[in-house]
Protein backbone atom coordinates (compact mmCIF):
# COMPACT_ATOMS: atom_id res chain seq x y z
CA UNK A 1 0.00 0.00 0.00
CA UNK A 2 1.40 3.38 -1.06
CA UNK A 3 0.64 5.97 1.63
CA UNK A 4 0.90 9.75 1.36
CA UNK A 5 0.83 11.73 4.61
CA UNK A 6 0.00 15.41 4.24
CA UNK A 7 2.30 17.17 6.66
CA UNK A 8 5.24 16.01 8.73
CA UNK A 9 4.56 17.99 11.87
CA UNK A 10 3.65 16.67 15.29
CA UNK A 11 0.68 14.58 14.14
CA UNK A 12 1.45 13.59 10.56
CA UNK A 13 5.13 13.15 11.28
CA UNK A 14 4.46 10.94 14.28
CA UNK A 15 1.97 8.55 12.70
CA UNK A 16 3.73 8.59 9.33
CA UNK A 17 7.05 7.96 11.03
CA UNK A 18 5.66 5.02 12.97
CA UNK A 19 4.34 3.56 9.71
CA UNK A 20 7.79 4.00 8.17
CA UNK A 21 9.24 2.24 11.18
CA UNK A 22 6.85 -0.65 10.43
CA UNK A 23 8.32 -0.87 6.88
CA UNK A 24 5.33 0.68 5.14
CA UNK A 25 5.69 2.66 1.89
CA UNK A 26 5.18 6.20 3.19
CA UNK A 27 5.84 9.59 1.60
CA UNK A 28 5.29 13.00 3.18
CA UNK A 29 3.78 15.95 1.30
CA UNK A 30 5.18 19.09 2.94
CA UNK A 31 5.93 22.74 2.32
CA UNK A 32 9.33 23.63 0.84
CA UNK A 33 10.79 24.84 4.16
CA UNK A 34 9.87 21.60 5.94
CA UNK A 35 11.22 19.61 2.98
CA UNK A 36 14.60 21.34 3.34
CA UNK A 37 14.63 20.69 7.09
CA UNK A 38 13.83 17.01 6.61
CA UNK A 39 16.51 16.68 3.93
CA UNK A 40 19.01 18.22 6.33
CA UNK A 41 18.05 16.61 9.63
CA UNK A 42 15.77 13.72 8.72
CA UNK A 43 12.60 12.78 10.58
CA UNK A 44 13.15 12.15 14.28
CA UNK A 45 10.58 11.00 16.85
CA UNK A 46 11.23 11.00 20.58
CA UNK A 47 8.74 8.97 22.62
CA UNK A 48 8.51 6.83 25.72
CA UNK A 49 7.52 4.05 23.32
CA UNK A 50 10.87 4.30 21.59
CA UNK A 51 12.72 6.87 19.52
CA UNK A 52 13.22 6.51 15.79
CA UNK A 53 15.15 8.45 13.17
CA UNK A 54 14.86 8.38 9.39
CA UNK A 55 17.76 10.28 7.82
CA UNK A 56 16.17 10.47 4.37
CA UNK A 57 12.40 9.99 4.42
CA UNK A 58 10.53 10.19 1.12
CA UNK A 59 9.48 13.84 0.91
CA UNK A 60 7.48 15.62 -1.77
CA UNK A 61 6.36 19.20 -2.31
CA UNK A 62 3.16 19.94 -4.22
CA UNK A 63 4.93 20.81 -7.47
CA UNK A 64 6.64 17.38 -7.49
CA UNK A 65 3.45 15.35 -7.05
CA UNK A 66 2.93 13.20 -10.14
CA UNK A 67 1.73 9.74 -9.04
CA UNK A 68 -1.40 8.57 -7.26
CA UNK A 69 -1.49 6.83 -3.86
CA UNK A 70 -3.64 4.13 -2.30
CA UNK A 71 -4.16 6.06 0.95
CA UNK A 72 -3.84 9.77 1.71
CA UNK A 73 -3.75 10.74 5.39
CA UNK A 74 -4.66 14.36 6.13
CA UNK A 75 -3.21 15.74 9.36
CA UNK A 76 -3.60 19.47 8.68
CA UNK A 77 -5.56 22.00 10.71
CA UNK A 78 -9.02 22.91 9.46
CA UNK A 79 -7.88 26.34 8.26
CA UNK A 80 -5.32 24.61 6.04
CA UNK A 81 -7.82 22.24 4.42
CA UNK A 82 -8.51 24.37 1.34
CA UNK A 83 -4.82 24.50 0.42
CA UNK A 84 -4.46 20.81 1.28
CA UNK A 85 -7.30 19.89 -1.07
CA UNK A 86 -5.53 21.62 -3.95
CA UNK A 87 -2.15 20.10 -3.04
CA UNK A 88 -3.28 16.47 -2.90
CA UNK A 89 -5.43 16.48 -6.04
CA UNK A 90 -2.73 15.02 -8.34
CA UNK A 91 -2.28 12.13 -5.86
CA UNK A 92 -5.95 11.10 -5.92
CA UNK A 93 -6.69 8.23 -8.31
CA UNK A 94 -9.80 6.12 -8.94
CA UNK A 95 -9.06 3.80 -6.00
CA UNK A 96 -7.54 6.31 -3.57
CA UNK A 97 -8.93 6.40 -0.02
CA UNK A 98 -8.66 9.69 1.86
CA UNK A 99 -8.37 9.47 5.65
CA UNK A 100 -8.77 12.87 7.35
CA UNK A 101 -7.71 13.16 10.99
CA UNK A 102 -9.30 16.58 11.52
CA UNK A 103 -11.75 17.36 14.30
CA UNK A 104 -15.42 18.12 13.76
CA UNK A 105 -17.45 17.27 10.66
CA UNK A 106 -17.25 20.19 8.26
CA UNK A 107 -14.15 18.83 6.51
CA UNK A 108 -16.12 15.75 5.40
CA UNK A 109 -18.51 17.95 3.43
CA UNK A 110 -15.61 19.84 1.84
CA UNK A 111 -13.72 16.67 0.90
CA UNK A 112 -16.88 14.99 -0.42
CA UNK A 113 -17.45 17.95 -2.71
CA UNK A 114 -13.83 17.99 -3.88
CA UNK A 115 -13.23 14.26 -4.40
CA UNK A 116 -16.53 12.40 -4.06
CA UNK A 117 -18.02 10.87 -0.94
CA UNK A 118 -16.94 7.37 -1.98
CA UNK A 119 -13.27 8.27 -1.49
CA UNK A 120 -13.55 9.84 1.97
CA UNK A 121 -13.33 7.78 5.15
CA UNK A 122 -14.18 8.88 8.64
CA UNK A 123 -11.27 9.15 11.03
CA UNK A 124 -9.89 10.62 14.21
CA UNK A 125 -6.68 10.51 16.18
CA UNK A 126 -5.61 11.09 19.76
CA UNK A 127 -2.08 12.22 20.50
CA UNK A 128 -0.23 14.80 22.56
CA UNK A 129 2.86 15.76 20.60
CA UNK A 130 4.76 18.85 19.55
CA UNK A 131 7.46 19.92 17.12
CA UNK A 132 10.40 21.44 19.00
CA UNK A 133 12.72 24.18 17.74
CA UNK A 134 15.07 21.55 16.29
CA UNK A 135 12.22 20.13 14.22
CA UNK A 136 12.04 16.93 16.30
CA UNK A 137 8.65 15.35 17.05
CA UNK A 138 8.23 15.05 20.81
CA UNK A 139 5.55 12.63 22.01
CA UNK A 140 4.34 14.05 25.32
CA UNK A 141 2.36 11.23 26.95
CA UNK A 142 1.20 7.63 26.44
CA UNK A 143 -1.69 8.40 24.06
CA UNK A 144 -1.21 7.67 20.35
CA UNK A 145 -4.17 6.22 18.52
CA UNK A 146 -5.92 6.37 15.15
CA UNK A 147 -9.49 5.20 14.52
CA UNK A 148 -11.00 4.98 11.05
CA UNK A 149 -13.86 3.42 9.13
CA UNK A 150 -16.45 3.68 6.41
CA UNK A 151 -19.06 6.29 7.16
CA UNK A 152 -21.87 3.90 6.20
CA UNK A 153 -20.83 1.54 9.00
CA UNK A 154 -19.55 -1.25 6.77
CA UNK A 155 -16.25 -3.04 7.23
CA UNK A 156 -14.97 -2.72 3.68
CA UNK A 157 -12.00 -4.41 2.05
CA UNK A 158 -10.09 -1.12 1.92
CA UNK A 159 -10.61 -0.49 5.63
CA UNK A 160 -9.35 -3.98 6.38
CA UNK A 161 -6.33 -3.36 4.14
CA UNK A 162 -5.54 -0.11 5.96
CA UNK A 163 -5.89 -1.89 9.31
CA UNK A 164 -3.46 -4.57 8.12
CA UNK A 165 -0.94 -1.92 7.03
CA UNK A 166 -1.13 -0.21 10.43
CA UNK A 167 -1.09 -3.41 12.47
CA UNK A 168 2.66 -3.54 13.03
CA UNK A 169 3.12 0.16 13.78
CA UNK A 170 3.88 1.40 17.29
CA UNK A 171 0.58 3.19 17.82
CA UNK A 172 -2.94 1.99 18.50
CA UNK A 173 -4.88 1.58 15.26
CA UNK A 174 -8.56 0.63 15.23
CA UNK A 175 -10.90 -0.04 12.33
CA UNK A 176 -14.47 0.56 13.47
CA UNK A 177 -17.99 0.34 12.10
CA UNK A 178 -18.99 3.27 14.35
CA UNK A 179 -16.62 5.98 13.21
CA UNK A 180 -19.22 8.76 12.91
CA UNK A 181 -20.52 8.35 16.50
CA UNK A 182 -16.89 8.35 17.68
CA UNK A 183 -16.17 11.53 15.72
CA UNK A 184 -19.26 13.20 17.17
CA UNK A 185 -18.23 12.32 20.72
CA UNK A 186 -14.77 13.74 20.22
CA UNK A 187 -16.29 16.86 18.67
CA UNK A 188 -18.68 17.37 21.58
CA UNK A 189 -15.83 17.05 24.07
CA UNK A 190 -13.45 19.33 22.18
CA UNK A 191 -16.08 21.99 21.54
CA UNK A 192 -17.03 22.11 25.23
CA UNK A 193 -13.40 22.24 26.32
CA UNK A 194 -12.43 24.82 23.70
CA UNK A 195 -15.44 27.04 24.32
CA UNK A 196 -15.03 26.93 28.11
CA UNK A 197 -11.28 27.36 28.46
CA UNK A 198 -10.95 29.85 25.58
CA UNK A 199 -13.79 32.10 26.71
CA UNK A 200 -12.64 32.14 30.34
CA UNK A 201 -8.91 32.07 29.43
CA UNK A 202 -8.20 29.51 32.13
CA UNK A 203 -7.50 25.83 32.75
CA UNK A 204 -10.16 23.39 33.89
CA UNK A 205 -8.85 23.55 37.46
CA UNK A 206 -8.94 27.35 37.53
CA UNK A 207 -12.43 27.43 36.07
CA UNK A 208 -13.94 25.01 38.59
CA UNK A 209 -12.25 26.93 41.43
CA UNK A 210 -14.10 30.09 40.39
CA UNK A 211 -17.68 30.83 41.54
CA UNK A 212 -20.07 29.28 39.05
CA UNK A 213 -17.20 27.87 36.98
CA UNK A 214 -18.20 24.21 37.12
CA UNK A 215 -21.81 25.06 36.32
CA UNK A 216 -20.72 27.16 33.36
CA UNK A 217 -18.49 24.55 31.72
CA UNK A 218 -21.04 21.79 32.33
CA UNK A 219 -23.68 24.02 30.78
CA UNK A 220 -21.54 24.38 27.65
CA UNK A 221 -21.12 20.61 27.54
CA UNK A 222 -24.87 20.04 27.82
CA UNK A 223 -25.46 22.40 24.90
CA UNK A 224 -22.94 20.51 22.76
CA UNK A 225 -24.42 17.19 23.81
CA UNK A 226 -27.94 18.35 22.90
CA UNK A 227 -26.78 19.40 19.41
CA UNK A 228 -25.26 15.96 18.82
CA UNK A 229 -28.49 14.29 19.88
CA UNK A 230 -30.56 16.56 17.61
CA UNK A 231 -28.26 15.61 14.72
CA UNK A 232 -28.95 11.93 15.33
CA UNK A 233 -25.79 11.10 17.26
CA UNK A 234 -26.64 10.95 20.98
CA UNK A 235 -23.51 10.37 23.03
CA UNK A 236 -23.12 7.35 25.29
CA UNK A 237 -23.78 7.63 29.02
CA UNK A 238 -20.28 6.45 29.89
CA UNK A 239 -18.92 9.26 27.69
CA UNK A 240 -21.11 11.76 29.54
CA UNK A 241 -19.85 10.62 32.94
CA UNK A 242 -16.21 10.60 31.84
CA UNK A 243 -16.47 14.05 30.22
CA UNK A 244 -18.20 15.63 33.20
CA UNK A 245 -15.43 14.32 35.46
CA UNK A 246 -12.71 15.66 33.13
CA UNK A 247 -14.31 19.09 32.82
CA UNK A 248 -14.73 19.52 36.59
CA UNK A 249 -11.53 17.96 37.95
CA UNK A 250 -10.16 20.16 40.76
CA UNK A 251 -6.66 21.45 40.10
CA UNK A 252 -6.55 20.14 36.53
CA UNK A 253 -4.11 22.03 34.25
CA UNK A 254 -6.06 20.82 31.20
CA UNK A 255 -6.76 23.42 28.50
CA UNK A 256 -7.86 23.20 24.89
CA UNK A 257 -5.23 23.62 22.18
CA UNK A 258 -7.43 26.46 20.93
CA UNK A 259 -6.66 28.45 24.08
CA UNK A 260 -2.95 27.78 23.66
CA UNK A 261 -3.22 29.01 20.07
CA UNK A 262 -4.97 32.18 21.23
CA UNK A 263 -2.25 32.81 23.80
CA UNK A 264 0.33 32.39 21.03
CA UNK A 265 -1.62 34.78 18.74
CA UNK A 266 -1.96 31.92 16.26
CA UNK A 267 -4.80 30.92 13.90
CA UNK A 268 -7.65 28.95 15.47
CA UNK A 269 -10.32 26.51 14.30
CA UNK A 270 -13.25 28.61 15.52
CA UNK A 271 -15.48 27.88 12.52
CA UNK A 272 -14.72 24.18 12.34
CA UNK A 273 -15.04 23.35 16.04
CA UNK A 274 -17.58 25.83 17.42
CA UNK A 275 -19.23 27.66 14.53
CA UNK A 276 -20.18 24.54 12.60
CA UNK A 277 -21.60 22.92 15.72
CA UNK A 278 -23.87 25.92 16.24
CA UNK A 279 -24.97 25.76 12.61
CA UNK A 280 -26.06 22.15 13.19
CA UNK A 281 -28.04 23.02 16.33
CA UNK A 282 -31.46 22.64 14.63
CA UNK A 283 -32.81 25.84 16.16
CA UNK A 284 -31.63 25.08 19.71
CA UNK A 285 -29.86 28.45 19.90
CA UNK A 286 -27.16 27.47 22.44
CA UNK A 287 -26.50 30.70 24.39
CA UNK A 288 -23.24 29.72 26.12
CA UNK A 289 -21.72 28.20 22.99
CA UNK A 290 -22.88 31.25 21.05
CA UNK A 291 -21.14 33.55 23.51
CA UNK A 292 -17.91 31.58 23.17
CA UNK A 293 -18.21 31.74 19.37
CA UNK A 294 -18.60 35.52 19.47
CA UNK A 295 -15.47 35.72 21.61
CA UNK A 296 -13.48 33.53 19.20
CA UNK A 297 -14.59 35.52 16.15
CA UNK A 298 -13.68 38.77 17.90
CA UNK A 299 -10.21 37.34 18.54
CA UNK A 300 -9.89 36.43 14.85
CA UNK A 301 -11.01 39.91 13.78
CA UNK A 302 -8.52 41.62 16.09
CA UNK A 303 -5.71 39.28 15.04
CA UNK A 304 -6.45 39.88 11.37
CA UNK A 305 -6.49 43.65 11.85
CA UNK A 306 -3.24 43.78 13.81
CA UNK A 307 -1.48 41.49 11.32
CA UNK A 308 -2.69 43.61 8.42
CA UNK A 309 -1.46 46.74 10.21
CA UNK A 310 1.93 45.17 10.81
CA UNK A 311 2.21 44.22 7.14
CA UNK A 312 1.42 47.80 6.09
CA UNK A 313 3.96 49.39 8.43
CA UNK A 314 6.77 46.90 7.81
CA UNK A 315 9.31 48.41 5.37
Amino acid sequence: MRILVLGAGATGGYFGGRLLEAKQDVSFLVRPARALALAREGLLIRSRFGDCHFPQPSVLVASDLRETFDLIVLSCKAYGLEDATVSIRPAVGPQTAILPLLNGMRHLDDLDQAFGRERVLGGLCAIAATLNVQGEIIHLNDVHSVSFGERDGSLSARVQAIAAAMQGARFNARATTRILPAMWEKWVFLAALAAGTSLLRASVGDIVAAPGGAEFVLGVFEECRAIAAAAGFPVREEFVERTRATLTEPGSPFTASMLRDIEANAPIEAEHIVGDLIRRSAGLGPPLLGLAYTHLKAYEARRGRTRAGAAITTP
